[in-house]
C-alpha cells in the first residue's frame, strides 16, 4: 500500500511538473502583449485583437483594429537582427512593394506595421508572373550597404548535390541584390499590388536565390519559367540557367533542412 502510494505521489509530481513545462513553454510562444505603452496607439479604441489565421514559422502574427486604421502585430519567436529587418522592410516600403512598419519595441519582442489586404497564391496565371517578377525586380534593385550572404556556412553536413551546386557557382561572379530570401507563397500578398511580408531573412545575397526559391515554391514549368524569368530579365541579358539550377538545389535542401531543425526545436535565432 505504501509503495502504491508512493507511485501516485511520483506521478502526481511528474504530472504537475510537465504541465508547468508546457505552460511556459506556451507562454513563452504566446506571450500576453500590452498595446497601452505606445504612443501611435494614442487617442484610438482597440475595438479587435485576435490572432490571424494564417501564422508563419518565426513569428506571432495579430490583426489589430481600432476606431481609426488596421495593424499587424508581428511578435517574434527567435531571436533575430530586427533592427536591419525593421530597416529593409521601410526601404521596401519606399518602393510600394512592403507594408510601412511603424514601431520596433526589442523589449516586448515585437513590431507593429500597416496592414495589408491581400491573398496568398500558390498557383500564377501568366500575368500575375509578369507582375510578381516586376515587384521582385523592385526589391532587388534597392540599396543597402551590408555583408552578403553565401549561404554556404549554413550546412553543417556534406551533401553531393549541395556541395557539385556550390562548386558549379565558382565559375560565375556573384550578382548580389538585396534578396528577401524566404520567397514561399505565404510570404507574398497579391492585392491591387504585390507585397511582400516577412522581412526576417532579408538581405544581400545573389539575385539567383530569389529567382530560384519562386521557380521552386510557385512549381513553374518550363513556359511560367521562361516567362518570369524574361520579364525579370532585361532584353540583353540572358537569365543564366546553369546558376539558377545550382540555386534551385542549394534553396531546396536549405529549406528542408532548416525546417527539421525546427520541428525538432533545435533553432532559436533566425
Amino acid at each position: 500500500m505504501l509503495m502504491l502510494n508512493t507511485i501516485i505521489i511520483l506521478l502526481s509530481l511528474t504530472f504537475i511538473t510537465l504541465s508547468i513545462y508546457l505552460y511556459l513553454k506556451w507562454r513563452k510562444r504566446n506571450p500576453s502583449i500590452d498595446l497601452k505603452a505606445y504612443d501611435i496607439l494614442n487617442n484610438q479604441n482597440i475595438e479587435e485583437f485576435s490572432l490571424l489565421k494564417q501564422q508563419g514559422h518565426c513569428n506571432l502574427n495579430h490583426f489589430l483594429k481600432t476606431d481609426q486604421r488596421n495593424y499587424l502585430v508581428r511578435k517574434f519567436k527567435y531571436k533575430s537582427d530586427r533592427k536591419a529587418e525593421f530597416y529593409i522592410q521601410n526601404l521596401a516600403y519606399k518602393q510600394g512593394i512592403a507594408a510601412k512598419a511603424l514601431l520596433l519595441d526589442e523589449k516586448q519582442e515585437l513590431m507593429i506595421c500597416d496592414f495589408v489586404e491581400g491573398e496568398h497564391l500558390f498557383k500564377l496565371d501568366q500575368r500575375t508572373l509578369k507582375e510578381l517578377a516586376l515587384s521582385l525586380k523592385k526589391l532587388h534593385k534597392i540599396k543597402i550597404q551590408q555583408k552578403p550572404q553565401t549561404f554556404k556556412k549554413l550546412f553543417k553536413y556534406k551533401d553531393k548535390k549541395v556541395y557539385e551546386s556550390f562548386k558549379l557557382l565558382q565559375q560565375f561572379k556573384p550578382e548580389y541584390v538585396l534578396g528577401h530570401n524566404d520567397l514561399h507563397p505565404k510570404n507574398i500578398l497579391f492585392g491591387k499590388k504585390i507585397q511582400f511580408i516577412d522581412w526576417e531573412y532579408a538581405g544581400m545575397s545573389d539575385r539567383y536565390f530569389d529567382l530560384a526559391a519562386i521557380s521552386i515554391e510557385f512549381k513553374l514549368n518550363n513556359k511560367d519559367e521562361k516567362t518570369f524569368l524574361r520579364t525579370y530579365f532585361p532584353r540583353k541579358h540572358a537569365p543564366n540557367h546553369k546558376k539558377l539550377n545550382a540555386y534551385k538545389v542549394i534553396y531546396k535542401t536549405l529549406w528542408t533542412v532548416w525546417l527539421g531543425e525546427l520541428e525538432r526545436g533545435q533553432i532559436d535565432t533566425v
